[in-house]
């Protein structure tokens, strides 16, 4: 199979998904459709993160970067400070031996 038939078939079966989801924008939802969809990030992210860091062989490590890098953004709203936080909480308890 060529390269540009592959890349033809990739473009089909995405962009109907994406003008579909950019068409949704416009729809007006239901309060309770509302409410219910602003816990579909934290969800994702949760599902995303918590199997990563609890699913390894060095989970406590993981645990510990995970729960600092949080803490750090929950409490200075800085994307930046929370990954740097995070890393450096992981590689000090990996330091430490933990």
């Amino acid at each position: 199979m060529s390269g540009w038939l592959v890349t033809l078939l990739m473009w089909a079966v995405t962009y109907p998904a994406r003008l579909l989801g950019l068409s949704l924008g416009r729809l007006h939802l239901p309060p309770f459709w509302l409410a219910f969809l602003r816990f579909v990030p934290v969800s994702v992210f949760a599902a995303l993160v918590v199997p990563d860091v609890l699913g390894s062989p060095e989970w406590a490590r993981r645990l510990v970067g995970a729960v600092a890098g949080g803490l750090l953004m929950w409490r200075s709203r800085n994307l930046a400070a929370g990954i740097l936080g995070g890393f450096a909480a992981y590689w000090v308890a990996r330091a430490a031996g933990l």
